[in-house]
């Protein structure tokens, strides 16, 4: 229950308008009050209508009358889904006084707004006069609706953030009418004994199940049907909306009209008019229509059409000798100029700052099942955090699984971040404009060598590499789009030495020996197969050179050429040692040009100088790594 007082709020500084009634006002309400004198004596059996309660001053006013379009200066309140938004994470929610009726009174928007707090029916006219001043055909609806609706307890329900998007139905198989073989056969014996033995099980299985849904199931509430909850609801057609739906102003939810959260509607109304449901809600709301200029299904306070309207414009008590010059000819009229009269305008009551920080109390945090979801105002926290969500494994809320948080506003362009409780792996992500060119950084440890995968922006790079995976003895890089057909590198590093390590020297001062270099390459059409390379492999401490071949269509065996150490032979930087005992070549599909010494010679020269390059670029992605672990 809320503590705050609202006999204490101050409304000396309110118009007249909120303190008296004009001529017209009185006029709507004798035809309110004559409408529901009318629609008790019809309908003794309905609960009273919610037609005309007090506002904050004391005085009765028309609910449509409290209802002030208004379009706010912000490109997010232009559509129903940041209006909602807005409201639920704006307003403060205070329960119904009596869970079975109405609230007695009706605040305005404006004070609403002003000490960020309501009930349903507080909610639902704020988002109500948002819509309708958006453009939307909205209305109030006063009806009926489960307790986790009214009572905004959502710990049953999946968190948003976690469904799942719906699955792509498969293209059918073009291919079924291909031979099917035969399967592999089975012992019909052994399936017999099987399906014996799941049978005997299956009893117990279906106990253990029946009694997990007896303790997860909610206890069943004494007053489902009796509860009175107000929400919005938004017809089709204006704004090109395709479908009439519901809005939850507590959650800020979109929920079709046949979610059977929603057990019944007394009545809507919007700022011109008032529509009584003459339907049997007995099935909840999903066989209702929504037509409202059907006079069957729904009975309209003041009449639309041209004809005058059936409703009687003198009170019973009124003498018919009274002067008539003052009764109102339309009252829709009348409420079209009450809207426009005097009042406090809602966006004055709106700066930028009050939007652009909605949480009154600092924060909001709403329960899901076995999840929490946390949100925070832009700048309220120094690393720009204004959003977490934790997964629970149990519905306690004790034992973390998974935390993913969201960023606003921060000079590395950090906007996510994934931690998995159980590995302790963290994946940050980045939006485009990162000096490093990051996308993405998984880690254990912002320590060099412990682990890390970095994706890059790999369009914004001149060597096409996509991602990297780092560890303390491997490294694979992975390539995109380039030119030389490079799709794969992979490094093995050895042990570094131990003297030097134990000496203090930096890790960049000793690095580690580099073991082997593999690279893998697409097929190059342009070339011949057995001169396109698939695999090259450099082992650079044993100093041998692997060289794989890509297969034409009808080949089954890859070309191989091997470039080996000589045994016996001291190794010069600036010398090449060819002869058929170091050099192993398996060419059988190339001609005998491609077999000769003195292109194998130029090929070993063309690889020792790559390898010397390649050497310098696996130091330099190593470089990258450190930098990324210093500068996160």
């Amino acid at each position: 229950i809320s503590d705050f007082d609202w006999s204490s709020i101050d409304t000396s500084h309110l118009p007249s308008s909120y303190k008296t009634n004009s001529w017209q006002e009185e006029k709507l309400l004798q035809l309110a009050d004559h409408f529901f004198q009318q629609y008790s004596h019809l309908c003794p059996d309905r609960k009273p209508l919610f037609i005309h309660p007090l506002n904050e001053c004391g005085v009765q006013k028309f609910v449509s009358t409290t209802v002030r379009p208004t379009l706010l200066p912000y490109p997010d309140m232009y559509y129903w889904s940041g209006c909602a938004s807005f409201v639920c994470d704006y307003l403060i929610m205070e329960p119904l006084k009596c869970p079975l009726s109405p609230p007695s009174s009706l605040y305005s928007p404006t004070t609403i707004l002003k000490y960020q707090r309501g009930n349903c029916f507080d909610f639902a006219v704020l988002l109500c006069s948002l819509l309708i001043g958006a453009g939307y055909d909205a209305y109030c609806v006063h009806g009926y609706a489960t307790l986790e609706m009214c009572a905004l307890d959502q710990t049953q329900e999946l968190c948003p953030l976690l469904r799942k998007p719906p699955e792509v139905p498969e293209e059918e198989d073009p291919n079924k009418y291909r031979i099917k073989y035969p399967l592999e056969p089975q012992s019909q014996f052994e399936l017999q004994q099987n399906a014996q033995k799941e049978e005997e099980t299956e009893p117990t299985q279906e106990e253990e199940r029946e009694e997990e849904v007896e303790v997860d199931k909610p206890k069943r509430d004494p007053l489902h049907g009796l509860r009175v909850h107000a929400w919005v609801l938004v017809l089709a057609g204006k704004r090109k909306v395709p479908e009439t739906f519901f809005i939850n102003p507590f959650t800020g939810n979109h929920h079709s009209t046949t979610d059977e959260c929603f057990l019944g509607i007394e009545s809507i109304w919007n700022d011109r008019n008032y529509w009584v449901n003459m339907q049997d809600c007995r099935k909840g709301c999903k066989d209702l229509s929504f037509d409202l200029s059907d006079s069957f299904c729904w009975e309209i306070m003041f009449s639309e059409s041209n004809e005058p309207s059936q409703l009687p414009t003198e009170s019973p008590t009124e003498s018919p000798t009274e002067d008539t010059d003052d009764m109102v000819s339309d009252p829709s009229d009348a409420l079209e100029q009450l809207s426009t009269g005097e009042s406090i305008c809602l966006t004055c009551l709106f700066p930028t700052a009050e939007y652009e920080n909605p949480f009154s109390r600092g924060k909001k945090v709403i329960l899901y099942d076995k999840a929490k979801q946390e949100k925070w105002a832009a700048y309220a926290n120094a690393d720009g955090l204004v959003e977490r969500l934790t997964v629970y494994a149990d519905s306690d809320y004790t034992e973390e699984l998974e935390v993913k948080e969201w960023f606003k506003h921060r000079e590395d362009l950090l906007y996510m971040r994934e931690v998995n409780k159980q590995t302790q792996l963290i994946t940050d992500y980045f939006r485009p404009g990162h000096p490093l060119l990051l996308k993405a950084h998984s880690y254990t440890s912002l320590e060099p060598e412990t682990g890390h995968t970095v994706e890059f922006y790999h369009t914004a790079r001149g060597d096409g590499l996509w991602k990297r995976c780092e560890n303390a003895t491997e490294m694979t890089e992975y390539f995109v789009g380039r030119e030389d057909f490079l799709h794969t590198r992979h490094i093995e590093f050895g042990e570094r030495d131990q003297n030097t390590e134990q000496a203090g020297v930096a890790a960049d001062a000793n690095p580690r020996p580099i073991v082997q270099i593999k690279e893998y390459f697409h097929r190059n059409p342009e070339k011949p197969a057995d001169e396109d390379v698939e695999e090259r492999i450099f082992m650079v401490i044993d100093d041998v050179i692997q060289l794989t071949y890509h297969l034409e269509l009808h080949d089954t065996i890859a070309s191989k050429v091997v470039f080996c150490r000589v045994i016996g032979r001291e190794k010069r930087e600036d010398e090449i040692f060819l002869s058929r005992e170091n050099t192993v070549k398996y060419q059988p599909w190339s001609s005998e040009k491609h077999k000769n010494m003195r292109r194998l010679y130029d090929l070993l020269w063309e690889l020792r100088a790559e390898q010397k390059d390649l050497k310098q670029q696996v130091r330099d992605s190593e470089a990258e790594v450190m930098e990324v672990s210093s500068v996160r």
